[in-house]
Formats: structure tokens, C-alpha cells, sequence
């Protein structure tokens, strides 16, 4: 978008009449309805003063016909633009949350399409900003549209019949037009730098509130109330500043705008009154430009109101629709996955992958997991192991090489074919505030049998049945009534209730009791809902390690050794040293996975 506030804002508003032009159309007639009939109203005003109450000055009488005709002429005026009154508001109201519903819509499905490498570059408070502020910030002339349209059909009708009574007064009630565009002028070259920085601090203090909340744990813990509380005070001070900064501005553009078309009248009422005195005109056309100048008022104040939402609009417009232009929304291709039971053949080659150009993390990773087969992938800290799970998942597609499931291709796959067959349980397990069916189902038409069979899997069907009310036991927000490994155990619950034909484990036992871990992964090598799945194993304990039928040993970025648990133990002293690290000291894990490591085993065994 480029030109001035005000060509953008014209912009935006077009963009909401081409989306809703039906609703638009009546909502502009309704106003136009009501524009056209408060013109009438100066006509029926002028003709029954010069028609009735001045002859009835002169007279001492009035006649009742005319006063039947003045009555039936007020009325019938003032319910036709009742019935433009309801048309305009009712029409600006649809278009105005018609618009918001749309735009926040389409946001949401932006960022549903948008990979995870974009998500970690743009902060949750400001994606919250973008859905919400932004948007309504957007559309917020659109309401008040069709009133500025019709009251400029309005005050065109208003002028010509200000020129058709008098164009000496007319001309004389038209000066105040240049004073309100100048007005307006200022009033944006002003506001406009205050809007743009002010939606970019509701953002900020959004962001400040989601770390805060998201982290009271961490907050509370290590005593930083105070710091959290200053931290999110000064920011929303700034906001409040910025705010006040834009008040002020609004707070004198509003009056003199209002008080420009006053002063028109006073003007026109002083000139008048010489015309009359001098016979050049009426006092009844004097009444009628008079009145006519107050109408055209109405016409500026509105104008006044839509180009003073513009700075605002065009600067919510623009923050919302970076959203909806983002690139990197992957594209799918026309290929199906085999509709089978038998576990998948995954084939990784030659994969390249990096955050940073400038700093390479994976690098000619060549793997395979064959049906039915487990594989451990092992590693030390940040040797890439969450990234490759992330690449095998497609929440991010590799740099170079390919990954083919069961021969094709994960970018030519149709949308939906990957989450039906492969399943990634991270390690940490995110807990809807709903009941453990709703986060083991996710909204999914699956049978209890079923979900117990996953919990039983799983190992999770003892606590659960423990609860409460069971399946029906609400969790709380993020699962907090739940210990570390009662959650991975729901969130591998909620995998394995889909029957994937490939089960990727992103050290999602981390927490669990190594007793429960080694039944789990027995389980799950041994049978996964009667099928033999594929199962590809982030892990560090040997006695999960030892249960896989192939070890791939990750370092930098490379699988720099493969074969049997025993067999790298021989071949490979640096993966002898790493597993052999994580059983002799317990702050390995600890370091590798601070996230788990307070995790309370105790309620694991439960």
C-alpha cells in the first residue's frame, strides 16, 4: 500500500465493499434514503414559514389545511428516514463484523498453513495482536461508511438548494469547506505516526502478558513477580502515553470540526439578515440556507469521524494482511499413502536442513526404518534430533534431499495423508483445558473402546481410571492436575488412538518411571493397535535403546554410525561414551532435557 493515509484508507474500505457489495448497496441506499429526506426536512421548514407562520404573523390566524398538509409533510418525512436509518446501521453493522469474521478467519488460516520455522520468528503476543486488535482495527471505518456516503448525497442536494435560494449566502456557508479539509490534514499528518505505534505496543504488551502467564511457574519459583510486574507496567505506560499523545490530537480536531459549520451559520445568519433588510431575499429562504448550512454539518462531522478512523485502519490493515501475504505456506501435491495397515517404509536422503544459511545443522543424513521396525536415534544435545523428527513430520521441509514414505515424496502427498499415517509425540505434551476423552480424541469420532485400548497402550488407562470422573475428568489448563509423565502418556495416548502407521517418539518417555517406559515401548514395538507399526525413537536410556531393532548415532548434524544397540557399543567409542554418560550421571538428562528433569515420578508410577 502507498499514498497518503487517506488514498490507503480508501483502499481498505474498497476491499470490504467488493467483499459484501450486496450489504453495502442497501446500507448506501438507506443512507442516501435518510440524506435526501433531512434535505427535505430545510424545504417542508422554509416552505411552512414563508406559507404559513408568516402570513399568520401578519393575519392573526392560521388556516387548518395548511396545517394538515405542514403535519403530513413532517411526518411522512420522518418515517421514510427512520426506514434509512435502520437500512444504514443495520448494513454497516453486518459489513463491519461480516469483515472482522473474514479477516480473522483467514489470519487463523495463515498461520495454520505457515510452517513452524515462521511461527518461531514472530512472537505469540503479536500473532495474538494480529488476530484480534489488528483486525478490528482494520474495519473500523467500514461501520460508520454508508453514513458517510449518504450524507455526502446529502449535503450535494443540500448545496444545490442553498445555490437555489440564495447563492450569496450559499457561497458565503461553502467557505468553511477548505477549513475542513485543512482540519483533516493535520489531524492525520499527526495521528498517523501515534496509530502505527500504538498497535505495534498492543503487540508488545500482548507478548509481555503471554510470557508472563506461560511462565508463572518459572516466575513465581524464582521470585520475579516484581521484575514480571514492572517489565509489563512500562510497557503498557508506553501504550497509555501513546494513547493520551493521540487523545489530545483527536480531542482538538473533533471540536474545531464541529464548530466550523456553526460558525458558517452565524456568518450566513449575519449576511442574511442585511439581504433581507435590503429586499435582495426572503427571510424564509434566509431559514431554509441557514438550516441547510446546519445539515451540512451533519455531512462533515461524518466524513470528519470516517477519515479520523483511517490511521488507525490503514495501520491494523497493514499488520493483518502481512499475515495473510507471509510466504512459506507449503504446497501439497496430488499423491495418496497406501490405504494399509503395515507399517510404513521411511527413507531419508542425503537431508540437509539449517535455521541460519550461515550455520548447517543437518547435513547428508541418510536413514531407513523398514514396516514394522524400530529405530533409537541417539544423540547428544543439539545434535539435531528435534529437528529431524520435525522434518520427518513435514512441520518443516528440509533445504536438500528428500524424505519418501513408502515411495513418495512428503511435498507431493496430498494435504492430510501425513497426519493420517504418521504420528510425532513431542516431548512436551501440551493438555487442552477439556476432559482426557477431548484431548485424547481431539474432537475425533472414536469409540471409548478404542481410547481405552490407547490409554492401555500407552500405560495410562491405571491413573485414568483413577480419576474422578475417568475419560469425562476435566484436566485444567495445560493439564496442570496432572504430573510430567501423566501427561507424555496422554499425549502418546492421543497418537496411538489414530492408528499411524508410523509412531515417531521425541524422547516423549522423558518423564515417565523407567519401569513404565520400558512396558510402553514394549508395547508398542510388540503391537500397535494390532498392526506392526513403524517406530522411529529419540532416546537416551539403554534400556529404551536396547529394545530398538537399529540405532542411528546423530552427531552434528550426521548419523555418524548405525546398527545394533551392542554393535555401536564395539564399533563406536563416542556412542559408548554418550549412553554410557546418561546411566553413570544423573545430570546428563538433566542438562539434555531441563524441561523434565523435576518430573514427579512418584505420580508416574501411579
Amino acid at each position: 500500500m502507498r499514498g497518503t493515509t487517506t488514498l490507503d484508507g480508501f483502499r481498505v474500505l474498497w476491499v470490504g465493499v467488493k467483499r459484501e457489495p450486496t450489504v453495502f448497496t442497501v446500507a448506501t441506499l438507506g443512507a442516501v434514503l435518510f440524506g435526501v429526506l433531512t434535505v427535505a426536512d430545510a424545504w417542508v421548514l422554509g416552505w411552512s414559514t414563508q406559507h404559513v407562520l408568516i402570513p399568520a404573523f401578519e393575519n392573526g390566524e392560521i388556516g387548518t389545511d395548511l396545517l394538515v398538509w405542514v403535519f403530513v409533510l413532517f411526518m411522512s418525512v420522518a418515517i421514510l428516514r427512520a426506514i434509512g436509518i435502520v437500512a444504514r446501521r443495520l448494513g454497516g453493522g453486518i459489513m463491519y463484523y461480516r469483515m472482522q469474521s473474514h479477516t480473522r478467519r483467514g489470519v487463523t488460516r495463515q498461520y495454520l498453513a505457515l510452517p513452524m520455522e515462521w511461527h518461531q520468528r514472530h512472537p505469540t503476543g503479536q500473532l495474538l495482536s494480529n488476530a484480534y486488535s489488528d483486525v478490528e482495527a482494520a474495519w473500523s471505518p467500514i461501520m460508520p461508511l454508508p453514513m458517510a456516503l449518504g450524507t455526502v448525497v446529502m449535503m450535494v442536494v443540500a448545496v444545490f438548494q442553498m445555490f437555489v435560494a440564495d447563492v450569496v449566502m450559499a457561497i458565503v456557508g461553502l467557505l468553511v469547506f477548505p477549513a475542513v479539509v485543512m482540519a483533516n490534514l493535520l489531524y492525520q499528518r499527526y495521528a498517523s505516526p501515534l496509530m502505527t505505534r500504538a498497535q505495534g505496543l498492543r503487540a508488545e504488551v500482548s507478548e509481555i502478558a503471554h510470557e508472563s502467564f506461560d511462565g508463572a511457574m518459572v516466575v513465581k519459583t524464582l521470585g520475579r513477580e516484581t521484575e514480571e510486574t514492572d517489565r509489563f507496567r512500562a510497557k503498557a505506560h508506553e501504550l497509555r502515553d501513546v494513547n493520551i499523545r493521540a487523545g489530545r490530537i483527536r480531542a482538538i480536531f473533533d471540536p474545531a470540526l464541529a464548530s466550523l459549520p456553526g460558525l458558517g451559520v452565524l456568518v450566513v445568519l449575519a449576511v442574511g439578515v442585511s439581504r433581507v433588510t435590503s429586499g435582495a431575499t426572503s427571510a424564509g429562504d434566509v431559514v431554509t440556507v441557514a438550516y441547510l448550512l446546519t445539515i451540512v454539518s451533519f455531512p462533515i462531522r461524518a466524513i470528519g469521524w470516517l477519515l479520523g478512523e483511517f490511521p488507525r485502519s490503514v495501520v491494523g490493515y497493514r499488520r493483518a494482511k502481512a499475515v495473510l501475504d507471509a510466504s512459506g505456506a507449503m504446497p501439497y501435491g496430488p499423491d495418496e499413502l497406501p490405504r494399509t495397515d503395515a507399517g510404513v517404509l521411511l527413507q531419508v536422503e542425503d537431508l540437509h536442513y539449517s535455521y541460519d544459511a550461515s550455520t548447517p545443522l543437518l547435513q547428508g543424513i541418510d536413514l531407513e526404518v523398514r514396516p514394522g521396525r524400530t529405530v533409537a536415534l541417539v544423540g547428544a544435545t543439539a545434535s539435531g534430533k528435534s529437528t529431524l523428527t520435525s522434518l520427518l513430520s513435514r512441520l518443516v521441509d528440509p533445504d536438500a534431499g528428500g524424505i519418501r514414505i513408502d515411495g513418495r515424496d512428503l511435498r507431493t502427498l496430498r494435504k492430510g495423508e501425513l497426519p493420517r499415517d504418521v504420528a510425532l509425540v513431542p516431548q512436551t505434551a501440551f493438555m487442552f483445558d477439556d476432559t482426557v476423552r477431548g484431548n485424547v480424541t481431539l474432537g475425533a469420532d472414536v469409540p471409548d473402546e478404542e481410547v481405552w485400548s490407547a490409554l492401555r497402550t500407552s500405560q495410562a488407562d491405571g491413573f485414568v481410571a483413577a480419576l474422578p470422573d475417568g475419560l469425562d475428568t476435566k484436566l485444567g489448563e495445560r493439564g496442570t492436575s496432572l504430573s510430567g509423565g501423566q501427561r507424555q502418556r496422554l499425549s502418546l495416548a492421543r497418537a496411538l488412538v489414530r492408528r499411524p502407521r508410523l509412531l515417531i517418539l521425541d524422547d516423549a518417555t522423558s518423564a515417565v518411571d523407567p519401569e513404565v517406559e520400558a512396558r510402553i515401548l514394549a508395547s508398542l514395538r510388540d503391537d500397535v493397535h494390532g498392526a506392526a507399526a513403524s517406530l522411529l525413537v529419540v532416546a537416551y536410556r539403554k534400556a529404551t535403546i536396547s529394545l530398538a531393532d537399529e540405532v542411528a548415532h546423530l552427531e552434528d548434524g550426521r548419523i555418524v554410525g548405525r546398527g545394533t544397540h551392542a554393535e555401536l557399543l564395539e564399533s563406536s567409542p563416542a556412542y559408548a561414551h554418550l549412553v554410557n554418560a546418561y546411566e553413570t550421571d544423573p545430570e546428563a538428562h538433566s542438562e539434555a532435557h531441563p524441561e523434565t528433569a523435576s518430573a514427579d515420578s512418584g505420580r508416574d508410577n501411579a
